[in-house]
């Protein structure tokens, strides 16, 4: 009979014990076993491979050369099996786990979607969603209240990790009936005058927005300020202005032509979309396994998400997409 048939988990765990405290006495202890049960499992084992392993001089044991050889493969068969035992715990802790994301409200469009994709192979992670802008996310964040976040700019005011997933267009929305969106190009200086429907102050759009008109030194009004895209859409629809959102927050209104996007140079403004998470903060196996498939499969689900968007010929590519396409 062959030895790997012989030998037992049990005995090579004594074994390694007893190897490293020198003692039969101190491996019984750690192992909470009698002593006598320890020196007879080692017995059965020298028996086993019929060498000694131990050379025992009062109540100390040293290794023989045979010992010696024996705890270099029953070492690395005890961590094998341990790392084995890890993978398994990992699994099961995704397949129980549960996830809290925080996503700015520019992020709902898509966000549900994605994780649903992702419990197609994770049915059992429970997932929570909250949505706000930016800086109620950040503060999230901060209070490690949520796990993840989904996000355009990255928090530097916050010790955090932001992992780019993948780009993020901005630009001009009119409703059709708008002069400027008869236009095969608009110039930016062509949007001196008009009005622009803005986010409060705090939201990502905002911010983009605001550098953008700076940028073109453009002389614009603001016009009524919204808390959500959906209601700078609507006034968008209803004639008050133009708009500067996220164009993934426009697939059904470009379907039903109820609003179109101005072909301005420079636009549209690519940022990019992060999953931002406390640098601090142990991920647990199910927000590592949500936060991989983000990075995995993200760009390819927007992209397939959002082929319906207008490609303007002119593409203003910011420092930030262009690392990431060079990556």
């Amino acid at each position: 009979m062959s030895l790997l048939r012989r030998l037992t988990f049990r005995q090579l765990q004594i074994f390694a014990a007893a190897a490293h405290h020198q003692s039969l006495a101190r491996a019984a202890e750690e192992l909470h076993l009698t002593q006598p049960a320890v020196s007879m499992q080692i017995k059965q084992l020298e028996e086993t491979v019929e060498l000694p392993l131990f050379e025992r001089v009062g109540r100390n044991s040293t290794l023989t050369s045979a010992g010696k050889e024996l705890l270099q493969h029953a070492e690395n068969v005890l961590s094998s099996l341990k790392d084995a035992e890890d993978s398994l715990a990992a699994i099961r802790a995704v397949r129980k786990g549960e996830i809290t994301i925080a996503t700015v409200s520019t992020a709902k469009y898509f966000v549900p979607q994605l994780v649903a994709r992702f419990r197609d192979s994770h049915p059992w992670v429970g997932v929570e969603i909250e949505v706000g802008n930016r800086d109620s996310i950040i503060q999230l964040l901060r209070r490690n209240q949520v796990d993840v976040a989904i996000m355009g700019q990255p928090p530097v005011e916050l010790d955090a990790i932001s992992e780019p997933f993948a780009p993020h267009p901005h630009g001009i929305i009119a409703a059709p009936n708008h002069p400027l969106a008869r236009l095969k190009t608009v110039a930016p200086q062509r949007l001196s005058g008009t009005v622009f429907l803005a986010r409060e102050p705090g939201s990502g759009t905002r911010s983009v927005m605001e550098k953008f008109i700076a940028r073109h030194k453009l002389h614009v009004s603001l016009g009524a300020m919204f808390t959500s895209n959906e209601s700078i859409k609507q006034s968008v629809m209803a004639g008050m202005g133009l708009g500067f959102v996220s164009l993934h927050t426009l697939p059904l209104e470009l379907q039903a032509k109820q609003l179109t996007v101005l072909n301005v140079r420079g636009t549209p403004v690519m940022r990019t979309w992060h999953i931002v998470y406390r640098r601090s903060k142990k991920l647990s196996p199910a927000t590592q396994a949500f936060k991989e498939f983000v990075l995995a499969h993200g760009a390819g689900f927007l992209k397939e998400k959002f082929s319906m968007l207008p490609q303007p010929t002119h593409i203003r590519r910011t420092e930030e997409q262009s690392r990431m396409t060079a990556s």
